[in-house]
């Protein structure tokens, strides 16, 4: 079944967009497009918005993401998820010994909320119908003159006249304008959770403290934050290649959780808790990255936003980003009426030198962790303590 998402009722009309890819920044740009009364539908591979968990927690900056959320009208709806306290900040040693302890006092500019909540506010924001749910992108071709044909997994078709991929690390839209491909890090995190954390461990809760946590030497580190409740979910970091990783089974929980702890002998007891004793069984991530001046030429009727667009390894500003992305596309589109073309330009201008700039920033701070245990601890506090604080 074909289907034509293009408005053809007045030739210079800004055509209905096709949004691909229900996350935080496809999401964005159909709401703010929503504001402005220019349609837009979502297509999504996931079956619901509850076909998998969302995600922790989330910091969304006042130069960015806050920034997205204005435009998209949503600031007291945001308000409303913010979890108090979460800002506090602490590093510490692999022994446990704090060597930074930053409370929350309500000025960092970057209040945490849970990702997932933060993803029904956007969709409860949007009209009924608007992200079709099921729908997973397996090609894109250019027809000319701008229209492209997206072609599902059922076999379903649809010709826009504007594509915008907002699917991901490995989208589907992004070879219509690149060749560029993620590559490995060289660093993957494991994630895990504690539940009911103060009452069933009580000196791990104590270690992360009412915000986020950091021990780290160089190739391993631990990154802790407390979700809603006393919840903490961990994010462990290893710089191996992904041939170390093949050599343990993720599928046998017990045997996998041991391999990891194991790599944090003589860690103190609260830390490596957050490993060993898990409430899940631990999920590998492997960290991937386009390449930081990642960019393209302008080729008419389709874009890129968020990772699809300038992918990094996680460094608190891909989220932001992304919905920043989203909300700058939108409002571009807005002001350019009838001309679609001026609208990416302008966006691709913004979006473009911003990306880079925080590639650039979160690869330079991978050099100063690269350092001795000391400088790199040090270098890790006045860097993560200038972006958290700022």
């Amino acid at each position: 079944m074909t289907t034509d998402a293009t408005n053809t009722s007045d030739a210079t009309s800004t055509p209905d967009v096709t949004i691909i890819g229900a996350g935080l920044g496809g999401l964005t740009l159909a709401r703010v497009l929503h504001v402005h009364g220019i349609p837009a539908a979502v297509y999504e591979a996931e079956t619901s918005p509850a076909a998998r968990s969302q995600g922790g927690m989330l910091d969304i900056h006042d130069y960015n993401g806050q920034l997205a959320l204005v435009a998209a009208g949503l600031m007291d709806e945001f308000r409303g998820l913010i979890l108090e306290g979460r800002q506090a900040l602490r590093f510490l040693a692999p022994d446990g010994t704090v060597l930074f302890d930053k409370a929350d006092d309500g000025t960092g500019g970057r209040p945490e909320v849970q990702r997932g909540e933060l993803r029904q506010v956007l969709l409860d924001s949007l009209p009924a119908g608007t992200v079709r749910w099921g729908h997973k992108v397996t090609a894109a071709r250019a027809l000319g003159d701008g229209r492209h044909e997206v072609t599902f997994a059922d076999g379903s078709t649809l010709v826009t006249g504007l594509l915008v991929g907002a699917d991901g690390a490995w989208s589907r839209v992004r070879p219509l304008l690149s060749a560029a491909v993620p590559e490995y890090t060289g660093k993957s995190v494991v994630d895990t959770y504690l539940f009911d954390a103060d009452t069933r461990h009580p000196a791990t809760a104590k270690a992360v403290g009412g915000g986020s946590m950091i021990a780290t030497t160089p190739g391993r580190e631990l990154f802790a934050h407390r979700e809603r409740g006393d919840t903490l979910h961990a994010y462990i970091g290893l710089a191996e290649p992904l041939e170390w990783f093949d050599g343990i089974d993720f599928t046998d929980t017990a045997a996998a959780t041991a391999r990891i702890a194991r790599e944090y002998e003589g860690w103190a007891p609260e830390l490596v808790s957050l490993i060993a004793d898990s409430d899940v069984a631990p999920i590998l991530r492997p960290l991937y990255a386009l390449p930081a001046e990642h960019r393209w030429e302008r080729v008419p009727g389709v874009t890129l936003i968020g990772d699809a667009a300038h992918l990094t390894a996680p460094n608190g500003e891909g989220a932001n980003l992304a919905m920043l992305d989203g909300a700058d596309l939108g409002e571009a589109l807005a002001a350019h009426p009838g001309d679609v073309e001026a609208a990416l330009a302008a966006y691709e201008e913004v979006m473009f030198p911003r990306s880079a700039e925080a590639a650039t920033a979160h690869a330079g701070l991978d050099d100063e962790e690269a350092g001795s245990d000391g400088d790199a601890i040090q270098a890790l506090i006045a860097a993560m303590t200038r972006q958290k604080h700022a």
